[in-house]
């Protein structure tokens, strides 16, 4: 899954990885979470005559996928994640996969190695997740826009997964769907190719292609924002607990008090 991400990568530099003409100014993002705004890139209007830039255009979306057919969006589940397998198929993805597919430009990603209740007082090790070889990535995106009771509209989104590929396996069993630069254009043609001819593109990345560091509890925290969340560190054991009982007591008896 991939349920936070960064962006700290400078306009410029986004706009030119993901093919943009312009895009408006941004600060670096350390810890993004669902529920906040998220750029993504789609396929836009057609450039002027003579430009050699493609028919992009970023637009913010709430990072959280509601389904156009949504009644009462608080008794819906927050999809942040959609599983590539079956997005197709899916009704709450099905006609995003088929008119809205997205990139979402990224730094890296950061994922959790569940432990035992004996390890790590049972909390899960963060990992900061990036291109082994640094620049920026883009996820597979798929974008959905609500209308609201009210008549707003709003732009919702989802990051597709897959199973993980070897580098990310022994961390967890799912990880995004990486959109190569080769192939932005296939992925974000909506108008001519249908979901099955892009099916190819939902795999995991080749080995060797991230990363994996151990950080800190402090991406634990959404309030967390600052670049030291993806220093290098681990989440050491909880101090045991010290029992107070009276000498002689039996551990192996149960007690009311």
């Amino acid at each position: 899954m991939c349920g936070r991400f960064a962006l700290t990568a400078t306009p410029d530099q986004t706009a030119g990885f993901l093919g943009l003409a312009e895009l408006e100014g941004f600060p670096a993002r350390y810890n993004i979470a669902p529920t906040q705004p998220v750029l993504m890139a789609v396929s836009g209007f057609p450039q002027a005559p003579g430009s050699n830039l493609p028919d992009r255009q970023a637009i913010l979306v709430r990072w959280g996928l509601i389904p156009a057919w949504v009644k009462d969006v608080r008794a819906f589940p927050l999809l942040f994640n959609a599983r590539s397998e079956g997005a197709a198929e899916k009704a709450s993805f099905r006609a995003a996969m088929r008119h809205r597919r997205a990139l979402v430009p990224a730094s890296g990603f950061y994922e959790w190695q569940q432990a035992s209740s004996k390890e790590a007082g049972g909390r899960g090790q963060p990992y900061w997740v990036r291109p082994r070889h640094g620049g920026l990535v883009a996820f597979a995106g798929l974008i959905e826009t609500y209308a609201e009771p009210g008549g707003s509209e709003m732009d919702t989104g989802a990051i597709l997964t897959v199973h993980a590929n070897a580098d990310i396996a022994h961390i967890h069993d799912r990880m995004p769907v990486v959109i190569h630069p080769q192939d932005f254009a296939r992925w974000l043609d909506c108008r001519t190719l249908e979901p099955r001819d892009v099916a190819d593109l939902l795999c995991p990345a080749q080995a060797d292609f991230f990363e994996a560091i151990p950080v800190s509890d402090l991406v634990n925290k959404v309030a967390n924002t600052g670049p030291e969340i993806q220093e290098r560190g681990v989440v050491g054991p909880e101090p045991e607990k010290v029992r107070h009982q009276k000498s002689g007591a039996d551990d192996s008896q149960m007690t009311l008090f």
